[in-house]
């Protein structure tokens, strides 16, 4: 019966990051600094307003896209703090988290043969939905280029077939931030074309030098991008599931097809709990945010002073150091590591083959487990040379 199975399924695999994550599970004693997850607490306020909708019973099925006062909320919450304008009741759609609502838009605007440009190094959850739709994923080298995807690099591989581009910064695994001035290099190479952005700005609130700025604000780019973003990141919500879509009305019409046989709504509950969320908890991010930045310098000069090689983040809770001066693959660096003294990062062939030669380092965890992580990678590198 095994043959019955979709092949393109059959040829997937698990992500890396789970793979390595998985393997902790053999080490008690491990220090993992794998998964991209807040180690802070759902909000209280939030976690309120859930146990009070349970206790209103409001445990139905809601309105596919979610509940209007809920899309009214994240309209507002997107327009006062990003610029972005989009109609609550044509325009937004709540998912079941952010990966959904991305497998929603990709089964939306592709077609078999159609190519989505991808960022490598990148996220590993894109590659599986673009070949599940029949697409074909096209991956850009931005090794040489800090990490980032701009229009000079992305050009030379644009052609009839490209359907999208994804856009994802602040980036997983690297933290990096598109600026401004690239930004508009990028809608002034795509405005004119019937190519879709993708752009995932699931790290938004996770900014640390300057505000949030998104490629649909720019001229020309509305109509032709489609948004992801939820709350997991940003309010330490990734158990809830819940992630939204802002896409003009054009599109959305189509989404909410593939939303509705797919999941029917988000849960009703977690929707409640983002209601609290984007409306009395607008700035719940601020304090996380600022931890991270003492995260993130720590971790940062803790690095360098063992030699590596990275790029300072200017967003996210990743770092990405180069491991290339030990002249061992990145998987085997990370299954040495934790074998021989216990601490897990994610190797970075999990992110495309433009990840080979680096490791993911999350600092979402507590500055004491920082610490101790990083003392033992410093011993195992002092092994190493």
């Amino acid at each position: 019966m095994e043959r019955l199975i979709n092949p393109r399924l059959k040829e997937i695999q698990i992500s890396g990051i789970r793979k390595i994550a998985n393997k902790v599970a053999a080490y008690p004693d491990a220090i993992s600094l794998t998964i991209g997850q807040p180690d802070f607490p759902t909000p209280e306020h939030i976690m309120r307003a859930a146990e009070k909708a349970i206790a209103e019973q409001k445990t139905t099925y809601t309105a596919n896209a979610g509940l209007l006062e809920l899309r009214q909320a994240i309209s507002a919450f997107v327009a006062g703090k990003y610029g972005q304008q989009y109609s609550a009741a044509e325009e937004i759609i709540v998912t079941a988290g952010a990966s959904q609502a991305l497998d929603i838009t990709l089964r939306t605007i592709l077609q078999e043969g159609c190519e989505v440009i991808l960022p490598g190094p990148i996220y590993p959850g894109y590659e599986p939905l673009v070949r599940l739709c029949g697409g074909t994923p096209v991956y850009v080298d931005t090794t040489g280029n800090g990490f980032k995807l701009t229009a000079s690099l992305l050009e030379p591989h644009l052609t009839e077939r490209t359907r999208a581009v994804v856009l994802c910064y602040p980036s997983n695994p690297t933290g990096r931030v598109m600026s401004p001035d690239e930004l508009q290099e990028m809608a002034e190479l795509l405005s004119d074309k019937n190519i879709f952005v993708i752009s995932d700005e699931i790290y938004s609130e996770l900014i640390y030098d300057a505000p949030h700025r998104s490629i649909a604000t720019y001229p020309g780019m509305r109509d032709k991008t489609i948004v992801i973003n939820g709350l997991s990141k940003s309010h330490s919500m990734t158990g809830w599931r819940i992630g939204y879509t802002l896409a003009p009305a054009y599109v959305s019409q189509h989404m909410i097809k593939a939303h509705q046989y797919n999941v029917t709504c988000a849960s009703s509950i977690s929707q409640y709990a983002a209601l609290e969320a984007m409306t009395h908890g607008v700035d719940d991010a601020a304090a996380m945010k600022a931890e991270y930045v003492k995260r993130r310098d720590y971790v940062y000069d803790r690095l360098v002073g063992m030699g590596f090689e990275l790029t300072k983040p200017e967003g996210a809770f990743y770092l990405f150091p180069s491991i290339k001066r030990f002249g061992i693959p990145s998987m085997e660096f990370a299954t040495r590591l934790l074998e021989e003294h216990r601490v897990a990062v994610v190797p970075g062939d999990a992110f495309s083959v433009y990840g080979e030669g680096y490791i993911r380092i999350s600092y979402a965890y507590a500055m004491d487990v920082l610490e101790r992580g990083l003392d033992r990678l410093e011993a195992f590198v002092k092994v190493l040379t």
